[in-house]
């Protein structure tokens, strides 16, 4: 196990290591979702989950609606990590949906989230959840929707709520409802740089911010790839760290509320994702990186 992790942090009553895995794109090789996606071979993307939590992973981010023609992440997750270590949390997220051709069907409504639930369930072979996210999709008001996972959380199905793409106030939404342990918003170093004052506002409250495509934003996460700032470069090299490393490490020192999730289905990308963790940005490093995100056109 790697030693060397950027700390822990506690959702409710459960603590994680601030680097955890997403596991978007382990049922496919290339750009998640993407109708022609080829699947993954099964013993590859099983061995990097296995392998994630060898390196200290015990945060895994999926969906049910994580899947491909021949792969689903939450059975990707059964078949490598059960019996689950104790120490592992799983997290998930409901509200959207797709039909078994890959088409993506209506955000949920409320009365069909219990039925989300029970799929995750199903699938990652469990009795209840760690974490539920609801995934906000455009609603305006998310009350009646997290009413429906409260209730499920008193039912003992789910342990700890969250919510995802969401507003500021989507958060005091749910808030008034039940507690809210984290928040899961694309953000990453360049990407998506008016959730900063709502990432500094959930660590106020004690709220987790968990930011996906931190590693560059949605383009090269999806495997689209893209031009890399000279800045970015120029301390990668000094640090003899890849691009992607910096950007996770610079991820990480917005706050110690912040939980990155990179996703891969490689052993090579897995292992450079971990090491950000041991890499130590200085402070001109980290002005010069703020520089760069607050220069970058809004997206």
């Amino acid at each position: 196990m790697i030693t060397n992790l950027p700390g822990t942090w506690t959702l409710g009553d459960l603590t994680v290591n601030r680097i955890g895995f997403g596991a978007m794109r382990l049922p496919q090789n290339g750009q998640a979702f993407a109708a022609d996606a080829v699947p993954r071979d099964r013993d590859q993307a099983i061995a990097v989950l296995r392998r994630a939590v060898e390196l200290g992973v015990n945060h895994i981010d999926t969906a049910a609606f994580y899947f491909s023609s021949l792969r689903s992440a939450n059975e990707l997750i059964n078949r490598a990590l059960a019996p689950y270590p104790a120490d592992l949390v799983i997290a998930t997220k409901v509200g959207p949906s797709r039909d078994p051709s890959g088409e993506w069907l209506p955000l949920a409504t409320p009365r069909q989230l219990r039925g989300q639930v029970e799929e995750n369930l199903r699938q990652l072979g469990r009795d209840h959840l760690d974490l539920v996210n609801l995934r906000v999709g455009g609603l305006d008001s998310i009350t009646e929707h997290f009413a429906v996972l409260a209730e499920l959380r008193e039912a003992g199905l789910i342990r700890h709520l969250g919510i995802s793409n969401a507003r500021p106030a989507h958060l005091a939404q749910a808030q008034a409802v039940a507690p809210v342990v984290c928040v899961q918003n694309a953000y990453g170093l360049g990407y998506r740089k008016n959730q900063d004052a709502f990432l500094d506002s959930c660590g106020e409250q004690g709220v987790a911010f968990v930011p996906f495509f931190a590693i560059a934003g949605a383009g090269r996460e999806a495997g689209a790839g893209g031009d890399e700032p000279e800045e970015v470069l120029a301390i990668a090299r000094a640090h003899g760290a890849s691009p992607v490393r910096v950007r996770l490490a610079w991820a990480l020192q917005r706050g110690p509320h912040v939980l990155v999730i990179p996703g891969t289905g490689t052993l090579g990308h897995l292992e450079d994702n971990m090491a950000a963790g041991s890499l130590r940005l200085t402070p001109d490093d980290l002005a010069r990186l703020d520089a760069v995100h607050r220069a970058a056109p809004e997206r």
